[in-house]
C-alpha cells in the first residue's frame, strides 16, 4: 500500500481530521514509517554509546575549538570539530554540522571554519549566536578520505565493498551523523530540547534524513539539495548526485515527501535554487505543497518555510538573512 493510502486509513479509523485522534494516528503512522525509514539503510554497526577523546582545544575568536576523534561505529575512528562559543553560561542550543560533497573529499568537517564555493563559514554566526555546534567527517571525506588524492575513487570502492557486506554507503554515514547526534546531546554544554541539524547540498539531505530519524532534532535547516527523487529520474539528472546518495529499493517504499512528512511539525527550513540541476523546481514545490497543509493541521504553518530562488547551487545573502532568522525564532530562543 503506497504512504499516502496508510496515512488516509490511519487518520480515517481514528475519526475526523482535524480531531486529536487523528492527530494520535499520525503520529503512530509516523512511528511505523520511521522505522521503515531505518531498515531500508542496509546493515548497521550496533547502537553504543559514542566514546570521545580530545586530541586539543584551540581558542578561536568567539569561541574554543575542540579537536575530538570519536569512536561512534565501531569500526573507524572519527575525527571532529566542537565549537563552544565564549558567550555559553547557561546550556545552549546545539546544533550537528553536516558538510557537503561537491568533490571536496579533503575539507570534510573544516567546511564549518572554512566555508564552501557555494556558502561562507557558518562558524562564525554559531559563535556569536552562542550555539554549541558539532561537526565531523563523513565516510570517504576529511581524514576518512580512503585515497586522499583519489577521492572519487575513495568513495566508489566504499560504495562497492559495503555493498558487497550487505551495508549502504549512505546509510553508514548516516548512522554515524545519528551517534553524532547522539554525543552533542551528552555535552554539559547542550540544551538538547534545542538540537538543531544543517547543511548545504550532501550535508541538506542528510540534515533532513536525520531529522526524519530522529525526534531530537528539534531544528531542520537545509540549503540546495531539497530533491524529489522522481522530479530527478525524469529530468535524467541521476548522474548530478555522487554514488553514496542511492539507497537500494528506497523508491518501493519512500519519495521525498513521505520521508519529509517525518519531520512535521518540527521547525522546518529549506531554501532551493530554480537553476540547481541537482534539485528540480517543481520537485521542490511538490514537498512543499505535500508539507504545508500538515504543518497546518497538526502543528503551525509558519514552521514550514521552503522556498526557490533565482541561482544555481549556492547560498545567496538573502538566504543566509533567513536562516539567521530562523536560528533566532526556533532554535536561540529559549
Amino acid at each position: 500500500m503506497q504512504a499516502g493510502a496508510i496515512l488516509t486509513a490511519a487518520l480515517g479509523a481514528e475519526g475526523a481530521m482535524g480531531s486529536m485522534g487523528s492527530e494520535k494516528a499520525f503520529r503512530r503512522h509516523q512511528r511505523k514509517r520511521r522505522e521503515e525509514l531505518w531498515g531500508l539503510l542496509g546493515d548497521l554497526p550496533e547502537r553504543r554509546k559514542p566514546q570521545a577523546t580530545l586530541v586539543k582545544r584551540e581558542p578561536r575568536e568567539g569561541y574554543v575549538l575542540e579537536h575530538l576523534v570519536l569512536d561512534l561505529n565501531g569500526i573507524q575512528p572519527v575525527p571532529a570539530l566542537m565549537l563552544i562559543p565564549n558567550n555559553v553560561k547557561t546550556r545552549a542550543p546545539g546544533m550537528l554540522y553536516i558538510h557537503w560533497h561537491g568533490g571536496d573529499y579533503n575539507v570534510g568537517k573544516m567546511e564549518l571554519l572554512q566555508g564552501t564555493r557555494a556558502m561562507e563559514a557558518y562558524a562564525p554566526v554559531y559563535a556569536e549566536k552562542g550555539i554549541v555546534t558539532l561537526a565531523i567527517d563523513s565516510w570517504c571525506f576529511g581524514e576518512r578520505a580512503p585515497y586522499p588524492e583519489e577521492g572519487k575513487r575513495g568513495e566508489e570502492d566504499t560504495f562497492k565493498e559495503m555493498l558487497w557486506k550487505g551495508q549502504v554507503l549512505y546509510g553508514m554515514m548516516l548512522f554515524d551523523e545519528w551517534q553524532a547526534l547522539n554525543y552533542l546531546c551528552t555535552r554539559p554544554e547542550v540544551d538538547d530540547t534545542r538540537i538543531g541539524a544543517f547543511g548545504i547540498s550532501m550535508g541538506s539531505t542528510k540534515a533532513w534524513w536525520l531529522a526524519a530519524l530522529d525526534e531530537r532534532v528539534s531544528c531542520c535547516i537545509d540549503l540546495c539539495c531539497l530533491t524529489d527523487y522522481q522530479s530527478l529520474i525524469e529530468d535524467k539528472g541521476l548522474r548530478r548526485h555522487g554514488i553514496y546518495y542511492y539507497v537500494p529499493s528506497l523508491l518501493k517504499h519512500f519519495d521525498t515527501k513521505d520521508i519529509n512528512e517525518l519531520i512535521v511539525p518540527r521547525p522546518r527550513l529549506s531554501l532551493n535554487g530554480r537553476e540547481d540541476g541537482l534539485t528540480p523546481p517543481r520537485g521542490v514545490e511538490k514537498v512543499r505543497d505535500h508539507l504545508l497543509p500538515l504543518y497546518e493541521r497538526y502543528g503551525q504553518k509558519e514552521d514550514c518555510r521552503i522556498e526557490l530562488f533565482d541561482c544555481p547551487h549556492q547560498e545567496l545573502p538573502e538566504m543566509r538573512a533567513i536562516v539567521l532568522e530562523w536560528l533566532d525564532r526556533h532554535l536561540c530562543r529559549a
